[in-house]
């Protein structure tokens, strides 16, 4: 362990210095590369326990610290914003999504529904000190309609995004929306009207990383690259030649494959030994009830879910390869990550897309997977997929907000493949980032606009053997969307969620005992419920939370069994 903290503060001093016209900055400067996968669970990666095929990213663990407490924001786009400036998502514009507000919650400020101009990223600063800054795959922080929001006037040299938060993996440019007519591409400062025929999301994604990274290394500058797959997101695709990649793999359905799941994630050491299997939530119907035309489609989307997953991963294994291949590998920080929890909410009744699903597209069992078809995992996958944790994306508990995530440090900077249950949040990322570079935060003052200061606390103390913890024992963190809170402080966990999710009144877990959620304390230690919904009234306050006066988004499930 001395060994390992000794050669991490032997690195910090070797990049300690700032870059200058006299100097070069590939000498004094790391690289940083942040790969983020969309809706993937906590158990997807077949080193968190799943049976989908992940060699790549599975390697990449074993170089790496695998955190099990990783915590981000309920949905993507909340997630994205406090990864990019360390600023809570309810003051840098995410205090709801785009599109989501209730009536109360209409032109307030943090509110805005995309990353508002309070903040500065933390790629604009890395710009200014500088790095080549990229970005290729999902934006979803902005409308393609306002050029001042798009990436390349946020900070980033390169890009070449799809705007909304999903759309179709093809070349196409399929819309995941009725009200999104053709899913909308840019690069740097210009649509892109056309993509190649051979055009596949996690593929292509994969190769703008490559060459964004070989123009940093032309420029002779150190480069932050932000890889953020489509993948898994809905509708699920995946080129022809990988469709049957697990025909018959699930066709034993959910509950067989969670005990599985369960079990290998022990092994990994990613969930705890005394971990019980949760039961179903309510909305997952049996297995054994649903008709064989319902079991078939079902199967099938989460054979094409894991292929598209392994695909994910072969992509990503080439970028690895590529820095190998360039001498850069062990000259760059990588971080991989979901952005929050599996996708188990169904779109199909949200304003009419079940009617416009049905005639717009080609959902017969031959064709799901292809062009022109529309696929979600489904709400029993996508439990298993959150496995153990309780709910799923959109939801402040544990299956909302933990997502598998691990940390590559340079040669010779950590010990490999550790796993740490440490407590990080996505607002810690910035600062750490930042400070890794020798970059400094202006606080509240960028270029005479006035901004933020980052409320995420940088990891660089505590992985150096500074500190023993990311944050004091004693500190609550907290999380709200939709009108559902969380609370967490140490091993205890306050949640609020309407009904029927949940009872309607705060309820209270120890994590340390109860990961699952099942067993509900608040009336067992009262003083204990007491002190979380204080700290949820203190960070309500300190962030200007508005809570919406009516259901909003991912409101309307359908509850199958009591």
């Amino acid at each position: 362990m001395l060994r390992f903290f000794t050669s991490f503060i032997l690195f910090g001093l070797l990049f300690s210095c700032q870059p200058t016209e006299k100097s070069s900055p590939k000498v004094t400067s790391p690289n940083i590369l942040v790969i983020v996968a969309d809706d993937l669970g906590f158990t997807d990666l077949g080193c968190y326990g799943s049976e989908i095929r992940t060699p790549n990213i599975d390697d990449l663990a074993k170089e790496s610290i695998r955190l099990t407490s990783f915590c981000t924001g309920p949905t993507c786009s909340p997630t994205r914003g406090m990864l990019l400036t360390g600023v809570d998502a309810h003051k840098n514009g995410y205090g709801t999504m785009m599109d989501d507000w209730a009536d109360n919650q209409l032109g307030l400020r943090g509110y805005e529904g995309y990353l508002n101009f309070d903040v500065v990223t933390f790629p604009r600063l890395l710009q200014d000190a500088g790095y080549h800054t990229s970005i290729a795959g999902k934006w979803h922080q902005g409308s393609p309609q306002k050029k001042e929001q798009w990436p390349f006037n946020r900070g980033f040299t390169r890009s070449f995004c799809l705007m909304p938060g999903g759309g179709g993996h093809f070349y196409d440019r399929q819309p995941f929306l009725p009200m999104i007519p053709i899913s909308p591409y840019v690069q740097d400062s210009s649509f892109v009207e056309t993509l190649p025929r051979d055009f596949y999301s996690s593929k292509n994604y994969a190769d703008k990383a490559i060459e964004y990274i070989d123009e940093s290394l032309q420029q002779d500058k150190p480069f932050f690259h932000f890889l953020t797959y489509t993948a898994p997101h809905w509708p699920l695709q995946v080129p022809d030649d990988y469709i049957d990649l697990y025909k018959g793999k699930y066709d034993e359905g959910y509950e067989k494959l969670a005990i599985s799941r369960l079990e290998n994630g022990k092994k990994a050491g990613v969930i705890p030994a005394n971990t019980e299997l949760p039961p179903l939530s309510p909305n997952v119907q049996l297995w054994s009830k649903l008709s064989k035309e319902e079991q078939q489609k079902s199967s099938k989307a989460m054979e094409i879910y894991a292929a598209m997953i392994e695909r994910l991963d072969h992509h990503t294994g080439r970028v690895l390869q590529h820095l190998k291949d360039i001498g850069e590998y062990d000259n760059t920080l990588i971080l991989f990550m979901a952005d929050n929890g599996a996708e188990g909410n169904t779109i199909m009744g949200y304003m009419g897309t079940g009617e416009w699903v049905d005639t717009t597209f080609d959902v017969s069992l031959a064709n799901m997977g292809r062009l022109n078809s529309y696929v979600e995992q489904g709400v029993g996958w996508a439990q298993v997929s959150s496995l153990p944790f309780k709910w799923y994306k959109a939801f402040a508990t544990e299956g909302g907000i933990r997502a598998p995530a691990m940390i590559r440090y340079p040669k010779g900077a950590l010990t490999a493949n550790t796993i740490t249950d440490q407590f990080i949040s996505v607002q810690d990322l910035a600062p750490t980032f930042l400070e890794l570079a020798s970059v400094n935060h202006p606080q509240t003052d960028y270029k005479g606009r006035k901004i933020l200061p980052m409320d995420g606390t940088s990891m660089l103390p505590w992985l150096t053997g500074k500190r023993e913890t990311v944050h004091p024992k004693d500190k609550a963190h907290a999380w709200e969307l939709y009108g559902r809170r969380g609370v967490r402080k140490g091993k205890w966990k306050a949640e609020w969620m309407e009904k029927p999710y949940a009872s309607g009144a705060w309820e209270l877990y120890d994590l340390s005992k109860d990961i699952t959620q099942q067993q509900d304390l608040a009336k067992t230690h009262p003083e204990i419920m007491q002190e979380l919904i204080k700290d949820w009234e203190q960070y309500e306050k300190n962030n200007n939370v508005t809570l919406p006066d009516r259901p909003t988004a991912y409101a309307k499930e359908t509850i199958w069994r009591e």
